[in-house]
């Protein structure tokens, strides 16, 4: 049986556990040389560990956050399929195939100050998303589709230009003797 630890057992290792650390065993040997050097290679003393510590922190609170607004977003979007008519009549089949998926699906993240540790040092290569090896493995059939041309429907700002203003006289009664002058705010002598 499995050794206790925490109050807890110990999981016991599946078949398919053990087989595929053997046929990583059988790999690693035709790596290139290197390519398992960590990504973190310099000691981490107190402060360092504190710095980690703190950013690991700020890093699961901004991503819990956006797991939150994306989840919304998913039951939001689960929620208008119901709406039809169709979905009426199949609503009972839809909730039992999307609640065990949503379950499953929280806003906190599994990703620790391990993970960043044991991180090899390829995982720093960045790739752009647009070069064609990464394009091999994101390309799909819907990528090959060819939109015909989208007509052109403005709404600039900067093309817009302002209405020409109507001519019209001032005033109604056409003016008068100070048409021309306006004495807003000053002081009328006195005689």
């Amino acid at each position: 049986m499995g050794e206790k630890r925490d109050g807890k057992r110990k999981k016991e290792a599946m078949p398919e556990e053990v087989g595929m650390g053997e046929k990583i065993s059988e790999l690693l040997p035709s790596l290139p040389p290197g390519s398992m050097q960590p990504l973190l290679s310099h000691p981490l003393d107190a402060p360092r560990w504190e710095a980690l510590e703190s950013l690991s922190h700020s890093l699961r609170d901004q991503y819990c956050c956006r797991r939150c607004l994306l989840l919304k977003r998913l039951d939001l979007t689960t929620s208008a399929f119901h709406w039809s008519n169709r979905a009426e009549a199949q609503g009972k089949a839809m909730k039992a195939a999307l609640i065990p998926i949503r379950e499953v699906l929280t806003p906190e993240s599994d990703v620790s100050i391990a993970h960043v540790l044991a991180a090899r040092a390829d995982l720093s290569r960045l790739v752009p998303a647009t070069s064609m090896a990464a394009r091999q493995g994101t390309c799909c059939a819907i990528n090959k589709v060819l939109m015909g041309n989208v007509p052109d429907r403005g709404g600039r700002p900067g093309e817009l230009e302002a209405p020409m203003p109507t001519w019209r006289s001032r005033r109604e009664d056409g003016g008068g003797r100070k048409a021309g002058r306006q004495n807003w705010g000053r002081k009328k002598k006195k005689k």
